[in-house]
């Protein structure tokens, strides 16, 4: 019987010890109800940022200004006239797709010959 007695003073004495060291480590315990979730257990940080760099702007070139009815002068169009297109022989293509011609223009009538 005494044997029995120091075996469960003992036995307590070493739960005891564990159940402090294991209280240490882990929790271990009996809830009643659900989980309660908190976004922030405590209050964030405040978020600092940097502000923008200042925007520098530069000045720009001076506006050039065209007025309608006076084309910019390309230097290998042919001198135009109304009602006339300009054929390159070399190119074998219209005025406005070739821009140069190595050879001399050749005038054209812009419309069409009547047909039969």
């Amino acid at each position: 019987m005494n044997r029995l007695k120091a075996f469960i003073a003992l036995s307590l004495i070493a739960s005891a010890g564990v159940a402090a060291n294991a209280h240490a480590w882990s929790r271990v315990g009996v809830w009643v109800g659900g989980p309660v979730y908190y976004p922030y257990p405590v209050a964030p940080a405040p978020y600092y940022y940097y502000p923008p760099p200042p925007v520098v702007v530069a000045p720009s070139a001076p506006v050039q200004y065209v007025e309608q009815g006076q084309p910019v002068a390309d230097p290998g169009a042919p001198a135009q006239q109304p009602g006339m297109w300009y054929y390159c022989d070399t190119a074998k293509a219209y005025y406005p797709y070739v821009k140069q011609c190595a050879a001399a223009w050749r005038p054209v009538p812009a419309t069409p010959p009547p047909s039969n």
